[in-house]
């Protein structure tokens, strides 16, 4: 029974501290979302086409792929706590 109490006793410290992360970056997700096909967007995505953009820049926004992903995800999390 110790070590059931000690294994959730972390799980539950461990979710309620990811909780804690998720929704300090809701407000960062909600801005992704409006981004995300804006016509910001499409003028981002444009300049990446067109290299116009520097070399050393993080263009991880730009993958369409990768922010649908992470915006659908985060929809699924939030379903999954509601219920």
């Amino acid at each position: 029974m110790e070590r059931r109490m000690t294994r959730a006793l972390k799980a539950v410290r461990a979710l309620d501290s990811a909780l804690n992360a998720f929704e300090l970056v809701q407000g960062d997700i909600q801005a992704l979302d409006e981004y995300y096909g804006s016509e910001e967007w499409k003028a981002d995505l444009s300049a990446e086409e067109l290299g116009q953009l520097p070399p050393a820049l993080k263009r991880g926004v730009l993958s369409e792929d990768g922010l649908w992903n992470l915006l659908e995800d985060n929809r699924e999390l939030l379903q999954r706590m509601n219920k």
